[in-house]
């Protein structure tokens, strides 16, 4: 089951992002107290009873290119903005290579499709580049952020 997330899954969220990224990439709990409450809707938990294996968040701009304050400034969330940003994909271990993943993405591209934004943006890291091309994302070179000092991809889906 795929739904939004509140305030009261911040314990869930923040165990999960700390399984899947390192410290230097992982969001603070204090960084995703605060995107929960600038844009709720944006953020997308998958659940199996009634567990969290995996979610993705991010919010809205008008900018076409994600860069490192996005991470950290909640407040630029522009609920009428052109494309949806994505910060992070997370999947437990245990649950990667079933299709959760892709599930939350189809999600998100719907709902972005449906809201009228021009695109989906977000980064990733080299390998998983052919994952994304695959879900439809045009791969747009090296990105700007150097977020938790690792070379990023910025991956676009055109609506």
């Amino acid at each position: 089951m795929i739904r939004q997330a509140t305030l009261k899954d911040l314990d869930a969220i923040s165990e999960v992002e700390n399984i899947c990224f390192p410290p230097t990439q992982a969001c603070t709990k204090e960084q995703f107290e605060k995107r929960l409450t600038y844009y709720p809707n944006h953020f997308w938990l998958l659940e199996q009873e009634g567990k969290i294996i995996a979610f993705a968040d991010g919010f809205c701009t008008d900018q076409e290119e994600l860069t490192d304050e996005m991470y950290e400034e909640a407040s630029l969330h522009n609920e009428k903005g052109a494309y949806q940003m994505i910060f992070g994909l997370n999947t437990l271990p245990n649950y990667r290579k079933k299709g959760y993943a892709s599930q939350l993405i189809q999600t998100i591209i719907e709902q972005s499709k449906a809201e009228g934004r021009k695109g989906v943006v977000l980064t990733c890291l080299e390998e998983k580049i052919p994952f994304y091309e695959h879900l439809g994302f045009e791969n747009q070179g090296i990105s700007s952020s150097v977020h938790g000092d690792v070379c990023w991809y910025q991956m676009i889906r055109r609506m």
